[in-house]
């Protein structure tokens, strides 16, 4: 899509990209350089660091991580880019990066239960904050969230870059015309083939991993070797499961299209079918979230069966009055009420939906989009204030599918209400000196 025509598309959808009067302080000159540490490297925040380094407006002056091999290759990856003036140094610690005066941004991809804390901290050094999602690793970190951005008023970008996306900006450009009629149910899917994770033991620390700063905000526990670096995402101390992992991305494009923030009933069923390991969340999930004005989200997620859903491993369906849309990374289309495609724009070869790093082109848009924010002031296309937001349904899903039962949910705050069972999961326990403060 030209400029001229995104432009004005995002403003018809409510994405004005002018500048915002709400963060005057902070508002750099169009010519300035954005300077950014990136934490956590290991798949999709090496993908972040190489894409901040190929923007002319930003230089990537650190890449941190705990992991002394992964942390050489980070740096090796963004030095082939585009070096900074004073080229990219990589630290085991970000705190240290935090104490650099220079430095304008932290760019978060470590692990979930890593999201809030490090992203608080940055915030109180002073920093912007991109965080890749799910912004929290349980409801009342997202809360804190968006306390901490309101009290240091500093950027806060959510990474979920399809709301960047020029296609999907214009399909909900076209929705709030009218043309499926008045959209009321939205479905969002993922569906992969993962692998067994086993049965992990306790076993020695490898040397080039930094266990302990891994662990940080979390209960220490031994280290066992069927969790890092990915197997995480499976286990409640650290993960917060495929409803939040890729759930977090399909829901906020359904709720996007829907219009609508808090749910006030949310049911969930499913299991773990596949196999008998250590994996802690369900393989399969059907999460229902039905809101106020009569509008329903429904998740459908499928770890290891990779069966499709309109030929899409992924992606989102809304159902509406007047006809229908199924839009994913690679674009959408649009059905009358009998099923013909009326409209349709889609990427002219199909991307891998599926691929764990996601290096598209909508990454790069969303991180245009945050730089834009800090140097003139333009509004965010996700704002941690709408993030958190998409994050929580994901939360709740999880809650409803642990206790087995319906949660009410207070439409106003997005709160269970009448289960103080159910509300004991809304915050979690943190190891000592790490409870999260704004």
């Amino acid at each position: 899509m030209k400029r001229r025509k995104f432009l004005k598309t995002a403003s018809a959808a409510g994405l004005s990209l002018v500048a915002s009067p709400e963060f005057p302080s902070w508002v750099r000159s169009p010519g300035d350089t954005v300077r950014v540490a990136v934490m956590g490297l290991n798949g999709r925040g090496t993908v972040l660091a190489r894409t901040f380094a190929s923007w002319r407006t930003a230089d990537v002056a650190y890449v941190c991580d705990v992991d002394s091999v992964v942390l050489a290759k980070g740096v090796a990856a963004v030095a082939g880019v585009r070096r900074g003036a004073r080229g990219v140094q990589g630290l085991g610690d970000f705190r240290k990066a935090l104490d650099d005066k220079d430095v304008d941004a932290l760019v978060i991809a470590a692990p979930d239960h890593w999201h809030t804390p490090a992203a608080l901290l940055a915030m109180q050094a002073g920093k912007h904050v991109y965080v890749e999602k799910p912004c929290g690793h349980n409801p009342r970190e997202g809360e804190l969230l968006v306390e901490a951005q309101r009290k240091h008023q500093r950027v806060v970008q959510m990474g979920t870059q399809q709301r960047s996306a020029p296609r999907s900006i214009e399909l909900m450009q076209a929705i709030r015309e009218g043309i499926i009629g008045k959209p009321y149910l939205a479905r969002a899917w993922y569906a992969n083939t993962r692998a067994s994770i086993g049965r992990g033991k306790v076993a020695p620390v490898p040397s080039n991993l930094d266990y302990e700063l891994w662990q940080g905000p979390a209960p220490h526990t031994p280290y066992r070797d069927n969790v890092i670096h990915y197997n995480w995402h499976w286990f409640h101390r650290w993960g917060t499961g495929e409803i939040c992992n890729n759930g977090t991305h399909e829901i906020d494009v359904a709720r996007w299209a829907l219009g609508v923030d808090y749910p006030v009933r949310v049911t969930s069923t499913g299991g773990r079918y596949h196999f008998e390991d250590d994996w802690e969340f369900p393989d399969t999930q059907e999460a229902c979230f039905d809101f106020a004005d009569g509008k329903t989200i429904i998740w459908q997620g499928q770890s290891c069966n990779g069966a499709e859903t309109f030929d899409r491993g992924r992606g989102t369906a809304i159902l509406g009055t007047g006809g229908s849309a199924v839009v994913d990374r690679d674009g959408y289309t649009i059905y009358d009420l009998k099923g013909k495609a009326v409209k349709q724009s889609l990427a002219a070869k199909r991307g891998d939906g599926l691929n764990l790093s996601a290096d598209d082109d909508m990454t790069a848009q969303h991180i245009g989009n945050f730089l834009d924010a800090i140097r003139t002031g333009a509004a965010l296309h996700q704002p941690i204030t709408e993030g958190a937001k998409s994050v929580l349904l994901g939360h709740l899903g999880n809650i409803a599918q642990s206790t087995g039962r319906a949660l009410r949910i207070d439409p106003a705050s997005g709160h269970i209400t009448g289960d103080d069972e159910a509300m004991k999961s809304w915050q979690r326990e943190y190891a000592p000196g790490w409870a999260p403060v704004v």
